[in-house]
């Protein structure tokens, strides 16, 4: 049976009571009643079942105070026109989880909007009763308050727009900025990833500026390549610096900071606005204290805002730092919607929320653009385990991984790379051809070191032959090390690097060796752009190219050496 109640701010007629019921039921068969609410200041409120209409003056000054507060000028300011809206009514809310009946036809991620002004996204659709995750403050949501469908998923602006900006996890500025103009268009954040047929071969590099990364471990636009260690390894060191590596390169970046303090948050955005890296990269900001449904968006939403730029026909970088908070945060929710914990109380959905997110990436054919995004998610490990339920996921998800291993990060190697378990799933064809045959006999020559470096732990006899592979190993180490902010282009790194497998630098120190390095690099730089250039451009290294290469490195060994002795 049809249930109505009419509200309204002063006493109606009769015959105004059956105008207003009329297009809803038979009467006078159909039952309903009528209150008075002086509150409403004008108008009236009619509740069928679960639909509202509502005219009162009341909700016409809401709604415009709304858009004031939304910086929308006052001549632009639209009035409210009262329509037919689903409702529900709230039941409980338990942590952020806001539990409501009605909401018969509600979708799946679309907003729902409170009679409070919170919003939230609805994620748990039950025969009885619908879960909604808040994206605001719990406080203000009561039992008993009414809410109602917006009709519209969660979205997110992109474009243009978004470069330079501080976002939060629905594209709201943090930064102090303009407000996102209406104009920029706006995307879903969660949408199907493109098809086979949609996607080409990953076959563009896409530098770090590490050596170690480009030579043995590269990237190419549109992979997924994770960066997994322990906290304090440097992972976040190696996306922040890759993303200055981009500058000058045409390529956008978005850096999405998922349940990281603040403070960390706010060094990491003065240090690109420092540098200029601002003037390409947007930053998606979920911090640690706010709720977890903002923590589980922040990186559907920095997806977004890259899928906008890549069909466009862009090429995108997206860091996401990292996915172990966002499983932690998606746990969270989950729990709270009681679904059954499974594996570390994880949900068994838990890897198709991060399948969905990382299949996104792509370099797509050339007739939809020929853009690409590239994904580095983060994931933290404990004690070095990335056989735990997260990283296993994730790196099944992957095109490979960087691996920073505690170890070699507090024995002085800077980035603390595991060479033996890091790989790259699209290898060489990331490569240009260059760096893949200088690069080629490194994996083979480092692992020799650490296996000889372990042996001749035990053994004080060595021979010749072990002697100078340990040697090689050291040189070697100490040219793929790089401090925080020095990038090295991809001449730079063949340029030092081929040097190094000839084993030019066993005359200094490893000692030494650091100090050379860093200022022969500056040397380079500043006298060597021609020789740099030909390596650019060049397929291998020829005999003729070596020769001078090494040439210019005995010069200035001697000259370098003789002003260090000195001083």
């Amino acid at each position: 049976m049809t249930s109505i109640q009419l509200i309204s701010a002063k006493p109606l007629a009769e015959t105004e009571i059956k105008e207003i019921l009329a297009p809803h039921g038979d009467f006078p068969a159909t039952e309903y009643s009528v209150k008075l609410d002086p509150e409403l200041l004008d108008g009236y409120v009619l509740f069928v079942d679960n639909r509202r209409l509502d005219t009162s003056l009341r909700r016409k000054l809401a709604e415009i105070e709304k858009q004031l507060k939304a910086g929308i000028p006052t001549e632009q300011v639209v009035p409210y026109k009262p329509e037919v809206e689903e409702i529900g009514q709230v039941i409980r809310t338990s942590d952020g989880i806001v539990f409501s009946n009605g909401l018969d036809h509600v979708m799946n991620n679309e907003i729902v909007i409170f009679d409070s002004g919170v919003e939230g996204v609805s994620m748990d659709l039950g025969p009885s009763e619908t879960g909604i995750m808040l994206l605001g403050s719990e406080s203000a949501v009561r039992s008993g308050e009414y809410c109602r469908r917006s009709y519209r998923t969660a979205q997110v602006p992109c474009g243009d727009a978004m470069i330079g900006r501080v976002v939060d996890a629905l594209g709201r500025p943090l930064d102090n900025g303009p407000s996102i103009p209406d104009y920029a268009p706006r995307r879903d954040l969660e949408t199907a990833a493109p098809s086979v047929t949609q996607r080409q071969q990953v076959n563009e590099p896409i530098y770090t500026g590490f050596t170690a990364i480009d030579a043995m471990i590269p990237i190419g636009k549109g992979q997924r390549e994770l960066i997994i260690g322990d906290r304090q390894t440097g992972k976040t060191t190696i996306a922040r610096d890759m993303i200055a590596n981009q500058k000058g390169k045409n390529v956008q970046c978005i850096y999405v900071a998922v349940g990281q303090k603040m403070s960390t948050i706010s060094t990491l955005v003065q240090f690109f606005r420092e540098i200029g890296a601002m003037e390409y990269t947007t930053v998606v900001v979920a911090s640690a204290s706010e709720s977890a449904a903002a923590v589980y968006l922040a990186p559907y939403a920095g997806c977004a805002i890259a899928e906008g730029f890549m069909e466009q026909g862009r090429d995108v970088l997206v860091i996401y730092d990292d996915l172990s908070k966002h499983a932690q945060a998606y746990r969270a929710l989950s729990l709270l919607l009681r679904r059954p914990p499974g594996r570390e109380a994880y949900p068994g959905d838990v890897f198709y929320i991060h399948s969905r997110l990382l299949e996104r990436s792509a370099r797509l054919a050339e007739e939809l653009g020929g853009g690409s995004m590239t994904a580095i998610p983060i994931v933290e490990t404990q004690a070095g385990d990335i056989s735990a339920y997260i990283p296993t996921n994730i790196i099944s998800i992957t095109d490979g991984q960087i691996y920073l291993e505690s170890d070699l990060f507090f024995a002085g190697q800077r980035p603390a790379i595991n060479v033996g378990l890091s790989v790259s799933r699209v290898g060489g064809d990331a490569q240009k051809s260059v760096m893949r045959k200088t690069a080629g006999p490194l994996r083979v020559q480092l692992a020799q070191y650490r296996e000889l470096q372990a042996f001749a732990q035990f053994g004080s006899d060595l021979d010749s032959e072990t002697q100078r592979s340990l040697e090689l190993g050291v040189r070697l180490t100490e040219v793929l090390k790089q401090g925080q902010g020095q990038p090295r282009s991809m001449a730079e790194s063949v340029f030092l690097l081929q040097l190094a497998i000839h084993n030019a630098y066993r005359d200094l120190t490893p000692d030494e060796l650091h100090e050379f390095l860093r200022d022969y690099l500056a040397k380079i730089r500043m006298d060597n752009q021609s020789l740099l250039q030909e390596i650019e451009m060049c397929d291998k290294v020829s005999e003729a190219l070596y020769a001078r290469i090494q040439e210019d490195y005995r010069a200035y060994v001697e000259q370098w050496m003789t002003m260090r002795s000195a001083s």
